[in-house]
């Protein structure tokens, strides 16, 4: 019965997932003009990881938004851009990242590919998680901010140099379809088209290891994600640890040690696999024990 409400769990979400990709990538006169959509829907950003300049994007990627500010002659701070990000994080935290990013989808779907899974041993884990707030720190705001070249302009470091979401939703499309640009695309696509193979690979080996190690918007919203709104909560008269919950979560998370780790997703696939119900989705820590609760765990 577990198994069938977590197929169907998935397949809800995965179907969530999609919805969303489709419908924030709708502009598809783009995908036949080789054009970019610039009407007022592209001063709203999404709230995932979405290309600017997909042919289908209809909205702003916030990252990408973030760094544009920063690229102005004068150094300002986006406070539109991080209150929106904030306000979006102290609501859900990383439900964003499970529900509702396409490229996680991606990773996802790359991950159900037959080939032998590689577990990331815990210290080395421990160690790459960290290298996502570097990129967030250094990549989005302090080499944006900082850095002016001769012109007196800054960049968009991560977008230009290291994001895969960009070169495969983006790049790749664009190319493809512009003879001008496909001409001009020299050292730094290459660069970007050879690190998002390097991902896509790894994908195949790894559950969703961009959003693990690398993703800034992740460490973003990971930073609200004990204090939001919406919460994990574990009631501890119901656990039997029997393991169930830890065993089942892929971004190596342990719902009974930390119900709100940074690391959580909130896919919501423990709180399905869980035979006690001790697991669950509200708007506070505490989850007491209720006559309805006592049943299910019977």
């Amino acid at each position: 019965m577990a198994e069938t409400q977590i197929k169907k769990h998935k397949a809800i979400r995965k179907g969530v997932q999609a919805g969303w990709g489709i419908l924030s990538n709708g502009y598809f006169r783009g995908f036949l003009t080789a054009s970019i959509y610039k009407g007022p829907l592209k001063n709203f950003c999404v709230p995932g990881m979405n290309c600017y300049s997909c042919p289908g994007a209809l909205g702003a990627c916030p990252i990408g938004a973030m760094q544009s500010v920063f690229d102005a002659g004068k150094r300002r701070f986006s406070f539109y851009v991080a209150g929106y990000l904030a306000a979006l994080g102290l609501l859900a935290g990383r439900f964003i990242c499970g529900w509702l990013c396409l490229f996680g989808l991606m990773e996802e779907l790359l991950y159900m590919i037959p080939v032998p899974k590689i577990r990331v041993p815990e210290k080395v884990d421990k160690i790459l998680r960290f290298f996502k707030y570097v990129f967030l720190f250094l990549f989005v705001f302090a080499l944006p901010f900082f850095y002016r070249s001769d012109l007196g302009t800054g960049e968009p470091f991560f977008c230009k140099y290291i994001c895969p979401v960009g070169t495969l939703e983006g790049g790749i499309p664009l190319v493809l379809m512009n003879r001008a640009m496909r001409s001009a695309a020299g050292v730094l696509f290459r660069w970007k088209f050879a690190i998002l193979i390097v991902c896509l690979v790894a994908c195949m080996f790894v559950y969703r290891p961009f959003c693990k190690y690398v993703c800034p918007l992740g460490a973003f919203y990971s930073l609200f994600q004990k204090v939001s709104f919406l919460k994990m909560s574990f009631d501890e008269r119901l656990c039997v640890h029997c393991g169930t919950c830890a065993g089942i979560c892929r971004m190596n998370a342990d719902p009974v040690e930390n119900p709100n780790s940074a690391e959580c997703i909130r896919c919501g696939e423990c709180v399905k696999a869980c035979p006690k119900a001790a697991l669950s989705f509200g708007t506070s820590n505490n989850h007491n024990a209720c006559p309805e609760c006592a049943k299910k765990a019977d």
